[in-house]
């Protein structure tokens, strides 16, 4: 996979900062999951690109930090604490002054951030589609229908409620069972016959190079998890320097998107335990398209909504898609 130029490497910077006024090397903080890392190497490469200042320059150090969220993989993210532990050490670093900047998957990262912490860039948005992933003796995937080509009552790995009540919600009949870890660990299992199937973001595989494994599942059928494809880079609000770089080579589209996911998310305050999708979109006409989803583990219920309005109001577009998807759910959806 060719990770000189990622696929956001597309925009004109004019860097505004001199890195030599500060220490070097720069040090980022990242997950050290292999999946993280190729994100971070290419976040980095695409900084080098549109920062001339920065090439030929061995400004950078990795910081790979080992998360709760990575080391605990026997229980379910709920059990231990939410989607906030895939962040919390990386927070750490960041407000100890251990690390100057942290790359995330922004929807691994909690809504709320610690004080003194922002979310300074958003970079370019992947495939934002989950991908199921089938055992090798399964039949091809019907892009309309996929999950027609699972046995009845076939075992299903994962660890998203968000997945598992939208796959119950058309096929009640699937069984579940925990699945976590990195992404080829996960791909092994399936193949050794473990799980009949599992699902993954397509970001992640293609990233990885590894997007020949799945078949992307429309979000009309599956809707994704808010932010799912988008890298997201985080500093110390005070980091005024790194803050103005950062911004230049931010996406608009990507911020678009990601503020009205977010604010969907944050209007629903739903935890771990809450089955939550949000996927934004760009209309030809730049008016954006948000759906929100909101259900019930078990599937039993699912509520699926769609909002359209103006790019500039993306914002006030999820908090509003949020309230009324909640005003609309049985109470102990939240609970």
């Amino acid at each position: 996979m060719n990770t000189a130029h990622p696929p956001y490497a597309e925009l004109t910077v004019t860097p505004r900062v001199r890195p030599h006024r500060r220490a070097l090397p720069l040090r980022v903080g990242t997950r050290a999951s292999p999946l993280a890392l190729v994100q971070t190497r290419d976040f980095l490469s695409t900084l080098r690109h549109f920062c001339p200042v920065l090439r030929g320059m061995d400004v950078f150090e990795e910081h790979a930090i080992h998360t709760t969220g990575d080391a605990v993989q026997d229980r379910k993210l709920a059990e231990i604490g939410g989607k906030g532990l895939f962040a919390k050490e990386i927070h750490e670093a960041l407000v100890d002054g251990r690390v100057d900047f942290a790359v995330h998957s922004l929807k691994d990262l909690e809504t709320d951030l610690p004080d003194g912490i922002v979310l300074a860039c958003t970079l370019r948005r992947e495939d934002s589609r989950d991908a199921l992933i089938l055992g090798p003796d399964a039949d091809p995937v019907d892009p309309l229908d996929p999950f027609a080509s699972l046995a009845w009552g076939a075992l299903i790995g994962t660890a998203s409620v968000r997945r598992q009540a939208q796959m119950l919600h058309a096929r009640p009949d699937l069984q579940f069972a925990l699945l976590r870890g990195n992404v080829q660990r996960r791909l092994d299992r399936v193949a050794a016959g473990d799980f009949a199937a599992t699902l993954l973001a397509v970001a992640g595989l293609r990233r990885l190079g590894l997007d020949a494994q799945g078949a992307a599942i429309d979000p009309s059928i599956m809707v994704p998890a808010a932010c799912q494809g988008i890298v997201g880079i985080t500093v110390r609000a005070d980091d005024v320097e790194l803050r103005e770089m950062l911004r230049g080579i931010e996406d608009p589209d990507a911020h678009t998107v990601a503020t009205a996911e977010r604010a969907l998310l944050a209007e629903l305050d739903g935890s771990c335990r809450t089955p939550i999708g949000g996927h934004a979109e760009l209309l030809a006409d730049g008016d954006l398209r948000l759906t929100g989803l909101v259900a019930r583990t078990d599937g039993t219920f699912l509520l699926r909504r769609v909002a359209t309005g103006a790019r500039g109001d993306a914002a006030r577009l999820g908090r509003d898609l949020g309230a009324s998807l909640r005003m609309d759910c049985p109470r102990d959806i939240f609970v």
